[in-house]
């Protein structure tokens, strides 16, 4: 069990991340954390990569989606999910909303990457392609939101999906420490 942590915001709590944690214990997979000996001398200090992007949904952004949707009311989850997103972000709510047996709609900007918009679609999100830039799907997927009741999932706006994306700073803090002992004992 990790301890020791200082609270992260008036909000999130280092309680509420081991919460979240225990709750994808089953969705996600810890990443491993590559030394970077190129960045380590450009910076002149350690330098490790989290290798996020082995993710089922190629980035962290999974961990607040699911954490996010997985704590809704049944009310809420009847509902379904609506989100706003260029890619990473969809494919997290697409996917945690498939985990959790809901019907997801996702907007998307006009020129998103057509990876990241079948990704979305492959994970179940019906995908709506709309405007040229993020605030137009923001205010797309916001109006869904209100005329559906659909339950706006925002990218990082809320405490339950900074929770989320902050097991990947448990996964660091934790990595880092046994590299500290190991480094400590040679």
């Amino acid at each position: 069990m990790f301890s020791g942590v200082a609270t992260i915001s008036p909000l999130v709590q280092a309680d509420d991340i081991v919460a979240a944690r225990e709750l994808l214990i089953d969705v996600i997979s810890p990443t491993p954390m590559l030394y970077s000996r190129v960045l380590s001398d450009q910076v002149a200090g350690p330098v490790y990569l989290k290798c996020e992007n082995l993710q089922r949904t190629g980035s962290f952004k999974v961990r607040g989606a699911y954490t996010r949707i997985a704590r809704l009311s049944d009310a809420e989850r009847a509902r379904g999910v609506v989100a706003a997103s260029a890619g990473n972000h969809a494919q997290g709510v697409a996917l945690a909303a498939d985990l959790l047996g809901m019907r997801a709609t996702v907007f998307m900007p006009l020129r998103a990457a057509l990876p990241k918009v079948a990704a979305t679609r492959g994970y179940g999100a019906d995908v709506q392609l709309v405007g040229a830039a993020l605030e137009d799907t923001l205010a797309a997927a916001q109006e869904f939101a209100e005329s559906t009741g659909a339950h706006f999932i925002h990218p990082f706006d809320h405490p339950d999906v900074v929770a989320g994306q902050g097991t990947v700073a448990l996964e660091i803090l934790e990595r880092l420490q046994l590299v500290a002992l190991a480094v400590e004992r040679f």
